[in-house]
């Protein structure tokens, strides 16, 4: 019986997850509607591969968080619009990189060619390229204009190299070498964590954050940030290329370090677990606001592709 009310209750949170996530993804991408510039507009196939990458679907999961992180400390959603469009130009920029064949070379993302595939590699690097600054420039839109510098500062830190470009170098770097705990902790909490970690905390910021406000959603961010990326290594092993959208076992192809080649498939799975745990203690502070943080931190953990 317990195991059956457990699981309700699971189906529940994942089912308000989902629904959070949706309007969030319909919300971000009016926002980025009208953020970028149209498929018109010159220089046009830098627009349309522009647009191909960002509107290709997927989670949106790192704008979510940015609006979550709003909520959790008072603010709205337009408050975190601009957070949340930049975060997901800057995760779409790092997708079209990776995807080149100078790095991870996949020819699918979000089940469908990738960006290269379509465009060409120049004009999938500058597309990200493109992307990177748009960011930049929503975020100096943020309306809580005295928090614009310590947003910035906290994307800024999250994308470069101490965090998601320092990461895929460590990935890059890594290939083909045993793997050790340490390496790979420090490969996902650059890679991965590090950006949806400063979706969270800029989030906050973007929404009225106080000081310990932002530590302690930053201290969420960077654990699920981390779950997350254990379960993309789970998932590369278990899942089909139709759920996925992405080719999967490129990670066991590749011999990258993932959690998986080191402790194993159960440990990894119990890890993301107790991380996840650990992320949704650290919101206990700030009470009911921060449901959908939480909501989120189990999706996180619990999703299938």
């Amino acid at each position: 019986m317990g195991g059956g009310v457990k699981a309700h209750k699971t189906g529940a949170v994942q089912n308000g997850a989902a629904a959070y996530l949706e309007k969030a993804r319909t919300f971000v991408d009016q926002c980025l509607e009208q953020s970028l510039p149209p498929e018109t507009a010159a220089p046009q196939t830098l627009h349309k591969a522009i647009r191909y990458s960002i509107f290709a679907g997927g989670k949106r999961l790192r704008p979510a968080l940015a609006f979550a992180g709003a909520e959790a400390v008072g603010g709205s959603w337009d408050d975190a619009a601009p957070v949340a469009c930049a975060v997901e130009m800057i995760h779409t920029y790092s997708l079209i990189h990776d995807d080149l064949p100078a790095m991870d070379d996949d020819d699918l993302r979000r089940g469908r060619p990738t960006c290269h595939k379509v465009f060409g590699d120049a004009i999938a690097i500058l597309a990200g390229d493109g992307l990177l600054t748009y960011a930049f420039e929503c975020l100096a839109s943020c309306p809580r204009g005295s928090a614009i510098p310590a947003i910035i500062k906290a994307v800024a830190a999250g994308s470069g190299t101490q965090g998601m470009v320092g990461g895929q170098v460590l990935d890059l770097e890594g290939e083909g070498k045993p793997p050790t705990l340490p390496g790979v902790e420090a490969i996902h909490r650059w890679k991965t964590a590090a950006l949806i970690t400063a979706s969270c905390e800029a989030g906050a910021l973007a929404g009225g954050a106080s000081l310990k406000e932002s530590e302690i959603i930053r201290n969420y961010g960077q654990k699920i940030g981390l779950a997350f990326q254990i379960v993309d290594d789970i998932l590369d092993l278990t899942a089909s290329p139709e759920t996925l959208g992405k080719t999967p076992g490129k990670d066991v192809r590749a011999q990258k370090a993932t959690y998986p080649a080191v402790m194993g498939l159960e440990r990894a799975k119990l890890e993301a677990q107790q991380l996840m745990d650990a992320a949704r203690a650290e919101l206990q502070a700030l009470g009911a606001r921060a449901q959908n943080l939480e909501d989120l931190a189990r999706f996180v953990v619990e999703r299938k592709n």
